[in-house]
Formats: structure tokens, C-alpha cells, sequence
């Protein structure tokens, strides 16, 4: 018994064991026994710290110092790090919402590009609302616009639906504030000014080759109705003084650009400007960044068009009531990835697929393709193999931007064949009146199609840089 328990603590082979052991209890403990994520990455986290041979006192600390342990630095050190960005991240995207901004940006993309073209501006709006809001959200607040738009052309909703999720999804998955690229961000030790570069270059090809070529072939192929009493039920416009689509356009990219100015403002400024570089590091902070946006949206988009102090507050506790579990989320899965760092276990990983020639970022795809597909959720596949990923990254000292590519790769395969086991899988069925087989048929291969060309375009990055 001695013998065994040495090779697992101690020996390539065995470590490897204890990580695969440790991802298979996992999966079991979500899928099976149906735990929280979160719970279930704690549980596994301290199991596997103790069969590796963790002292108890580094795993937990003590009554005098707990926080030097290894559980409180996992979930303090991400926490510290993307709690704000994700908190402020929501409150934008709900100002936004609330105000008409997503009718106002929607309708006036349907204008510009004509009846011909409203597929692609279903696509485009998906792209830009999705930036701010949630994946759910953006279908709530826009799936009625879809109706109306699918009604007038007289054509398969899968046609002007799909370009829209496509461009939901992406935004979703490759870019910040959204949890699943801030956590690996933060996970993966990378600037999000990186992030948002390398997850809008590889991003948009995907969507271009997922919500316009492939949703145009599918939507002409799988013809289905609007739904009748969806089109009843949302089809009026419950604003009557929207805001203008240029203050949207504003209010959605200060963030965006105050956050690129801050990571290539030392880049780019003169050496001698200190006090250029130290106002760009400054506002380009994420958290400072959209802390001005939120503050920018609350009286533009609300106490000067009539939004009281007492609105805004029940507004923002309001959205923030689902950021909860998603920081837990996060927080348990930094706590497993800092035992699997702690445990030699990076290490082993890292050299295993040094011996067997596997790059990094496909491995990173794959194993978050396994998670994604295994239990559904987007962001524990991002967190869990962000975890498992980073202390090999930390290994070959990896630059900004092979890491931010690596987030890409991971974010990528985070939403690979999306079905029954994904939430997104049945709003997407019940908003637009899909059946469980066309939804397999139209939204599962959407998914697959924008991760296979999202990581594909990152991996030939990757490969000059």
C-alpha cells in the first residue's frame, strides 16, 4: 500500500492517474449525483489535495493562519481579480437592456441593411448587444425582434435566428467582460486588452463562417414558422422614448476601448510621457474601465431620461442575483486548479505532452470540448481546464499573446456541441419554437461549427507568434 501510494504522489504515471481519477469524480459528482459545480470542485479539490499528500495545514491552514492556505488563495487570488469586472460587466449590461438600447440597436441595423439583408443584421446586432449582456439575456430582450423580422420576410425563423445566436454565442465565449474569458484571463495570468484583441480576431471569422454561410445553407434547408403567440405576446415596443443608437454604440464600446488603451498604452506612448502612461493604465484598468461605463450608462441611459436613484438600485440588485453562483463557480475551480499546481501535477502534465509532441493549445481545446460536452455548463469547462492548464502554462512561460490565444482556444471549446444537458439548449428551443430534433439539426451544429473555427483560427496564430 506504501509502494502505491508513493507512485501516486511521486511518479509521473501516478500523478497523471490522480488528475485523470481526479476529472472523472468530477464529472461523476456534476452529471450523476447532480452537485453544484461549485461544491463539487471544492469536494474533489481537497480530495485530491489529500491523496497527493498535501499537509492539511498548507491545504487549509490554521485557526491562526487560514489565510495562507491553499483553499483560501485559489478562491481569493481569481476572486480579487474578475469579482468587480463581472459585477460591473452585468449592471452595464442590464442599464442597456432596461433603457431600449437592444430595440433601438436592432431595429435600426434591420433599417439600414434592408428586408434582403435582415438575417445578417440579426447576425450583427447578436454581435454588439452580445458584447455587454449575457447569452440569455440577449435572446430574451431580442427574440421578439427576430419574430417580427422573420414574419415581415416570410421566411424559416432558423434563418434570422441562428446569425443572431451566432453572434450571441461568440461575444459570449471569446470576449470580456464575460465570465468565461475574464476567469480565464485571470486563471492564465493574461491582460484583458489581450483577450479582447485575440477573441475579436479569432471571434469574428468564426461567426462570419457560422452565423452568415452556415445559417444561410441551414435556414433555407429546415424552413419552420414563427411562432404565433410569441409574435402576439412580444410583438409591441414597450419604450416610447428609446435613446439614440449612436449613444448605445458609445455606451457599449467605452469599456472595450478604455481597456485596450490601457494594456497597449505602454506600448505605444512615448517612454518619457509618465504621466500619459500612468492616466492609461489608470482608466485602462477592466474594473475602473467599466466602472466609468456603468456610471456614464446610469445617467444617460437612466437619471436623465427619468430613472429614479430607487429604480437603478432594485435594477442593479436585480441583475446581480445570478452573479453569485457564477463567482462560486470560478472561485472553486482557481481552488482546484492551485491543488493540481500544487500537487506536481502541472508539471507532470506539462511534460507528458512535451514527450508526446501534443501542443498546448490543443490540448486546452480538447479537454474543455470533453468537459463542455460531458456536463454542459460553458463556464466549468472554461474554469476547469483553465485550471488544469495553467500550471503547464506557467511552465514554458508562455507570452501575453500565446496566452490570450490559449484563453481563445479554451473559450472555444467550451461551447462545442451544445445539447440536452446545456441550458442554452432549451431556451434557444423554447424562444423560437424549435423542435428537440431541429434544434440537434440547427443550433447543436451552430455551436460546433463556431468552435471548431474559433480554436482553428487561434491555433494558426499561435503557430507564427
Amino acid at each position: 500500500m506504501t509502494g502505491f501510494i508513493d507512485w501516486l504522489q511521486h511518479s509521473t504515471a501516478g500523478l497523471l492517474t490522480l488528475a485523470a481519477l481526479s476529472i472523472a469524480v468530477l464529472l461523476l459528482s456534476i452529471i450523476k449525483l447532480k452537485l453544484e459545480p461549485f461544491i463539487a470542485l471544492i469536494v474533489v479539490g481537497l480530495l485530491t489535495a489529500l491523496a497527493a499528500g498535501v499537509p492539511v495545514g498548507t491545504l487549509v491552514g490554521s485557526a491562526q493562519k487560514a489565510s495562507d492556505s491553499l483553499l483560501e488563495k485559489g478562491f481569493g487570488g481569481i476572486l480579487g481579480h474578475i469579482a468587480a469586472i463581472i459585477g460591473l460587466g452585468t449592471l452595464l449590461g442590464a442599464i442597456l437592456e432596461r433603457s431600449g438600447g437592444a430595440r433601438v440597436l436592432t431595429s435600426s441595423l434591420l433599417r439600414a441593411f434592408g428586408e434582403k439583408r435582415a438575417p445578417l443584421a440579426m447576425g450583427v446586432a447578436g454581435l454588439i448587444f452580445g458584447i455587454p449582456v449575457f447569452f440569455d439575456i440577449g435572446i430574451f430582450v431580442l427574440a421578439p425582434l427576430v419574430y417580427v423580422a422573420a414574419k415581415q420576410g416570410g421566411k424559416s425563423i432558423i434563418l434570422y435566428c441562428m446569425p443572431l445566436l451566432a453572434g450571441l454565442s461568440v461575444t459570449h465565449a471569446f470576449l470580456p467582460p464575460h465570465p468565461g474569458p475574464v476567469a480565464a484571463a485571470g486563471l492564465l495570468g493574461v491582460d484583458l486588452g489581450w483577450v479582447i484583441l485575440m477573441g475579436a480576431i479569432c471571434g469574428l471569422p468564426a461567426w462570419f463562417i457560422g452565423g452568415v454561410v452556415y445559417s444561410s445553407w441551414i435556414g433555407k434547408k429546415i424552413v419552420l414558422p414563427v411562432p404565433e403567440e410569441m409574435l402576439v405576446e412580444n410583438g409591441d415596443d414597450e419604450h416610447e422614448n428609446p435613446p439614440s443608437l449612436g449613444l448605445v454604440a458609445f455606451i457599449i464600446a467605452v469599456p472595450l476601448v478604455l481597456i485596450l488603451v490601457g494594456t497597449f498604452g505602454s506600448i505605444w506612448l512615448p517612454k518619457e510621457s509618465t504621466t500619459l502612461s500612468g492616466i492609461a493604465a489608470f482608466i485602462g484598468t477592466p474594473a475602473v474601465a467599466l466602472t466609468i461605463a456603468v456610471l456614464l450608462a446610469s445617467w444617460l441611459l437612466g437619471t436623465r431620461r427619468g430613472m429614479t436613484g430607487k429604480q437603478l438600485s432594485e435594477l442593479s440588485a436585480t441583475a446581480l442575483r445570478p452573479v453569485a453562483m457564477i463567482l462560486l463557480v470560478v472561485g472553486a475551480g482557481a481552488f482546484f486548479g492551485a491543488v493540481l499546481s500544487a500537487t506536481g501535477i502541472g508539471k507532470a502534465v506539462a511534460g507528458s505532452l512535451d514527450d508526446a509532441g501534443l501542443p498546448v493549445i490543443l490540448a486546452a481545446y480538447v479537454i474543455s470540448c470533453g468537459m463542455r460536452i460531458a456536463q454542459g455548463s460553458a463556464t466549468v469547462a472554461i474554469v476547469t481546464t483553465s485550471g488544469i492548464i495553467a500550471p503547464t502554462v506557467t511552465e514554458l512561460g508562455y507570452s501575453q499573446v500565446q496566452l490570450a490565444l490559449l484563453v481563445v482556444a479554451i473559450a472555444a471549446g467550451s461551447i462545442i456541441a451544445s445539447h440536452v444537458n446545456d441550458g442554452g439548449f432549451w431556451i434557444v428551443s423554447r424562444y423560437f419554437g424549435i423542435s428537440v430534433a431541429d434544434t440537434l439539426k440547427t443550433w447543436t451544429v451552430l455551436e460546433t461549427v463556431l468552435s471548431v473555427a474559433g480554436f482553428a483560427v487561434a491555433a494558426l496564430i499561435m503557430a507564427f507568434v
